[in-house]
């Protein structure tokens, strides 16, 4: 098994190149669906202990959108997708074609448009990862969350000290309109599943031997 801190930094680029791919085929989807061009990029593949996590969405305590996903298959896995609160009603705004700044508050069908956004984002990631892995992997219905960042992420990954303390991060980040709309993409692999996807990248550790 292989933990996520001990990946060299060119199975790390690796993996940034597979979330790459997954961004285009997101901007392309996205921007059908907004009707607008969209801009998207993976600036890092980051590694951390988990407990450091909220830092990057600006600590504990700041309130934010997730939405969160287990991954089912070949490489088993957990995808959080994770909005700041203000960013989230800008994407419900353009998604409605509501002025921006006029949706205030996060409601049944606000929480559903933003399900779809990040259904749109998972599929659109996990396609990448297939047509290079030839794995079948299914994402389950997605949960969501208006809390505390600290909150959200502890809940979902509360089983994570069977996992391991770090986790693998993937952040994404959105130009639309000149607004720029940070999304931060967060997938934890399960046992083995990050091996495995390395191993049939060809870069995984039964390739090296």
């Amino acid at each position: 098994m292989i933990k996520v801190e001990e990946l060299s930094y060119f199975e790390r680029d690796v993996l940034k190149e597979i979330g790459n791919i997954g961004a285009g085929h997101a901007a392309t989807a996205l921007s059908q669906l907004l009707a607008e061009k969209i801009n998207m990029s993976v600036p890092a593949v980051t590694i951390m202990p988990l407990d450091r996590v909220s830092d990057l969405l600006g600590g504990p305590e700041e309130l934010v959108i997730g939405i969160y996903m287990r991954v089912f298959g070949a490489a088993p896995s957990k995808i959080i997708f994770v909005f700041k609160r203000e960013d989230a009603l800008i994407l419900v705004d353009k998604l409605t074609r509501n002025k921006i700044g006029e949706t205030k508050e996060i409601g049944e069908f606000e929480e559903s448009a933003l399900k779809e956004i990040s259904n749109i984002m998972t599929g659109a990631y996990l396609y990448a990862l297939i047509q290079l892995t030839g794995f079948t992997l299914l994402p389950s219905v997605p949960a969501f969350a208006c809390d505390m960042a600290g909150a959200i992420l502890n809940s979902a990954l509360l089983d994570c000290a069977v996992i391991g303390d770090h986790a693998l991060i993937i952040e994404t980040q959105f130009s639309i309109t000149e607004r720029q709309i940070n999304g931060h993409f967060f997938l934890v692999p399960e046992p083995g599943a990050l091996k495995t996807i390395l191993n049939a990248l060809g870069v995984g550790p039964s390739c090296k031997k």
